[in-house]
């Protein structure tokens, strides 16, 4: 089980466990002459505060009036609190969550709890897993934070749901072509209309899956990387001979700027699959009498490849996620372009895993530019000529 799940799972639990371990230094207690002092509160057990300071949960000790009378050091990070400014005030006047006050509130009167508490301000949001169970007149509250959690699950249903999308789409479009076509009896039409549409489906369904093999590998780290030293021009120009007939019948210049060697060690295959990526998208989104550049250059420190285009742009809303799976700017406008909505996911992640970045920059209709930056490597010492 990974560690922040076993985490959380063990934060979910928490109340239960410090409802057990409490009571019984409750009961360790050595028994007291009876007297007219009172009897000795939570925030005054240095034994249940050793206990709570030792969680890697954000804990705190409330007396009966709801007043905040011990926090742990996990707490203070996780809300950016100082424990000696905030001791003695209400819960809500720390953590700000009438959500929260209400639910200490309620363990305060018996009645302990697990829920999920959303906490958000300016700067951040955190989902928080909330225990508060009753304790010697007040309560104890234990908060895990769940936020890194609850993202990925977001991401694994909106993942689920745009791969059951591109896949129901095609499927179902096929199924009623294929239908067609049977009870067509033998009709030449029909056939010659529809089968060539199924074939472009089952590609464009086959490039889908090899797509997200690609992007899975890649996500994991397993993907191995066969690293040489060459020049990334030569990436480039193999890139543009490969479009060459494409851009042509697009009526779109493809062009290539590349003054000097810059080399990098690297893998010249996937660093060739980011370059198709990239310039793939930028003819897919670049109209007749259009111009896609392919620009290689660098210093001693860095190599860069980036691809230009003169075409539609992308708005300024959409730039921080073009590199997230699936995420098309224009949706009406995707399938009729054929591209998958991973091709550029894809990419990011291969640059990444050459321990470089990759950027995108843009004026809405007028172009994008995509730039992804590598370590440079020194070029190859040239060997002396024999001596005659």
């Amino acid at each position: 089980m990974p560690a922040d799940v076993l985490l959380v799972a063990v934060g979910i639990g928490i109340g239960a466990i410090l409802t057990v371990a409490l009571e019984r230094l409750r009961r360790g207690r050595t028994p007291q002459v009876e007297r007219s002092t009172p009897s000795p509160r939570p925030y005054d057990n240095d034994r249940t505060q050793l206990v709570l300071a030792a969680l890697p949960f954000a804990a705190f000790l409330v007396d009966e009036g709801g007043f905040v009378r011990f926090i742990n050091a996990a707490a203070e990070q996780l809300f950016r609190i100082d424990a000696r400014k905030s001791l003695g005030q209400g819960m809500i006047a720390v953590v700000p969550s009438v959500v929260l006050e209400r639910q200490v509130l309620a363990a305060i009167a018996g009645e302990g709890s697990t829920r999920d508490v959303v906490i958000a301000d300016r700067a951040r949001e955190l989902t928080l897993g909330v225990t508060a169970c009753p304790y010697e007149g007040g309560a104890v509250v234990v908060a895990a934070d769940r936020s890194d959690l609850v993202a990925l699950e977001h991401v694994r249903r909106e993942f689920v749901a745009n791969v059951s999308h591109e896949l129901r789409t095609p499927l179902s479009a096929m199924k009623l072509m294929m239908e067609t076509v049977l009870l067509s009896d033998d009709d030449v039409e029909a056939r010659t209309l529809f089968l060539p549409q199924i074939e472009h489906e089952v590609e464009r369904m086959i490039r889908l899956v090899e797509d997200l093999l690609e992007l899975a590998r890649s996500e994991s780290g397993n993907l191995p990387l066969r690293r040489e030293r060459f020049d990334l021009t030569e990436v480039a120009a193999a890139v543009v001979n490969t479009f060459a007939g494409r851009s042509a019948s697009l009526g779109v210049e493809l062009e290539l700027e590349a003054p000097e060697e810059v080399y990098v060690d690297a893998d010249r295959h996937r660093l060739t699959q980011v370059a198709l990526n990239l310039v793939d998208n930028a003819l897919r989104h670049t109209p007749n009498g259009g111009t896609v550049a392919i620009e290689v250059g660098g210093d001693d420190q860095t190599a860069f490849l980036r691809v230009r285009d003169t075409g539609s742009g992308i708005p300024y809303g959409d730039l921080p996620h073009i590199f997230e799976r699936f995420y098309v700017v224009d949706r009406s406008r995707s399938r009729g372009h054929g591209g998958t909505g991973l091709g550029l996911s894809i990419a990011r992640h291969l640059v990444e895993l050459h321990g470089g970045t990759i950027s995108a920059e843009s004026v809405y209709g007028q172009g994008a530019t995509f730039t992804c930056a590598l370590p440079a490597s020194a070029a190859p010492a040239v060997a002396a000529p024999p001596v005659p």
